[in-house]
């Protein structure tokens, strides 16, 4: 317990799936969390509900949008005063199959929200980490084993956490060269159980975790909750992958 106390920690896409479990965990170990979502505005306010107000926020939010980041830059400065984690979470699996028959519109949707949505988030959070936390913290970006090995038929989402990775590996780099103790790590789950995995293929993906079942959202969390605090003060630019070693 206690292990996030006085953190203020943004977690996008964080009132539903992985997010809301590294939500869980961080309330848990005493942080307070700013949420957001697009569409899932219903979650959100269940959420702060269940949390509490003085322990949580919603901001609903666009992550491929400039604007939308100030916004919640702005919001959780005015509730909480600073910021000391990002959990760069939200993201969408986008079209399925061949690259040759997959749009530029399709493609462009999964990049704008999964690469260019990380981008944006680190962007403000680190200049809200110097402005705000003494230019010290912690940026988790949630990849994906696709981020490691493509998927055939995932061009589009392979490719944006495949930009995940080294974006993460990038700008952990970069802020090390410049003295900054802003730690950058990499989060790839491998199937873990959630709304988006379709129950009728679930048997059939279980066939192929060598652990025999899916992870759930918490497992995330609880690296999450390594990730965000002093015990990884010497992980920076990493990878770290929870997949039941599928990927072994």
């Amino acid at each position: 317990m206690d292990r996030l106390k006085d953190k203020v920690a943004i977690i996008t896409g964080g009132v539903a799936g992985i997010g809301l479990g590294v939500a869980e965990c961080y309330v848990r170990e005493g942080a307070k969390v700013v949420l957001t979502a697009n569409h899932n505005v219903e979650g959100g306010k269940k959420a702060v509900e269940r949390f509490g107000d003085d322990q949580s926020l919603f901001v609903q939010q666009d992550v491929s949008k400039e604007a939308d980041w100030q916004k919640v830059i702005d919001q959780t400065i005015a509730k909480f005063g600073k910021v000391d984690i990002l959990v760069n979470n939200a993201g969408v699996g986008g079209v399925n199959g061949p690259l040759e028959d997959l749009s530029l519109e399709d493609w462009q949707q999964v990049i704008d929200i999964n690469l260019t949505g990380n981008f944006l988030g680190e962007k403000y959070a680190i200049n809200a980490m110097k402005k705000y936390s003494n230019a010290k913290g912690a940026i988790i970006n949630i990849s994906s084993v696709a981020g490691l090995i493509g998927l055939p038929l995932s061009p589009a989402y392979s490719a944006s956490k495949g930009g995940t990775r080294l974006l993460t590996h990038a700008t952990a780099l970069a802020l090390a060269a410049e003295k900054v103790d802003i730690r950058v790590n990499a989060v790839h789950p491998g199937w873990i159980e959630t709304d988006i995995v379709p129950e009728a293929y679930k048997d059939q993906l279980i066939q192929t975790i060598p652990a025999g079942h899916m992870g759930e959202p918490k497992d995330i969390g609880e690296i999450c909750v390594y990730l965000g605090n002093d015990e990884s003060k010497f992980a920076n630019g990493a990878d770290f992958v929870v997949n039941g070693t599928q990927r072994a």
